[in-house]
């Protein structure tokens, strides 16, 4: 298994990226996303991380004509961390493969309001996501359109009235951390959407994608990008230390 942290690139391009590379070949593109920033185009018509990507990609290996890049799993605009973007539709097939047989995994770090009720337990909830609001709420399992969604949590420790968590997301759906979280009374810093009534506008959202683990799709071999959080507050209640040893 080969790992792949913030500061240490993998095979590096022709020159310098504008973006954060924790690894790349001919075949994967893994960088570290940027707080605040689309994935792919949405209705605002900010600068999105996909076009973004492709546009680096041309400048530094010089390519004529359009650059192909594939997405394979998404974050929230407000959160940031590590990323894994196809460079073939080959790769992008594959790791879409990866992801369907739960050979894709991906491990977050995020502090909460208060503290859940264990020291570790799995979530599972049927979630409904409304579409022209943007917000997905829990429902009763069979509401029609619920889709079921999966985490297992960790505390890692608690400073000040706020919790430090490790999420292993063995489901992906949208928003689906924030609002589980929430729904055990445990809403994320910074999270006007789901957590309005403890928190500040303005606030950053505490929620970092820290690994995303996956078989390379042309090699086989292990791959894990890693990426730890900025230290800012409330990351920064906790050491780098103790949040590099919890994801791995």
């Amino acid at each position: 298994m080969t790992a792949h942290n913030s500061g240490t690139a993998g095979v590096a391009g022709e020159g310098n990226s504008r973006f954060e590379v924790l690894y790349e070949d001919n075949h994967l593109l893994g960088i570290v996303k940027p707080v605040n920033i689309p994935v792919q185009e949405d209705a605002t018509g900010d600068a999105d991380l996909l076009s973004l990507l492709k546009e680096d990609v041309k400048e530094r290996f010089n390519k004529p004509g359009n650059v192909y890049m594939g997405l394979v799993h998404r974050l929230d605009r407000p959160v940031g961390g590590a990323m894994i973007f196809a460079k073939t539709s080959k790769a992008a097939s594959r790791l879409s493969e990866s992801v369907r047989t739960h050979s894709f995994h991906k491990v977050y770090l995020t502090v909460v309001h208060g503290q859940p009720p264990a020291s570790q337990g799995r979530l599972i909830n049927t979630l409904l996501k409304d579409a022209k609001s943007n917000t997905v709420t829990i429902v009763r399992k069979g509401t029609p359109g619920g889709k079921e969604a999966i985490l297992d949590y960790t505390v890692l420790g608690s400073a000040e009235g706020y919790t430090l968590l490790k999420i292993d997301l063995l489901t992906g759906r949208s928003h689906q951390i924030r609002v589980q979280l929430a729904g055990i009374g445990c809403p994320l810093f910074g999270d006007q959407k789901y957590g309005s009534a403890v928190n500040r506008p303005g606030q950053q959202i505490a929620l970092w994608s820290a690994l995303v683990g996956f078989p390379h799709p042309v090699t086989k071999e292990e791959i894990e990008l890693i990426s730890l959080p900025p230290q800012t507050f409330p990351w920064n209640l906790w050491s780098r230390h103790l949040q590099k040893q919890a994801i791995r």
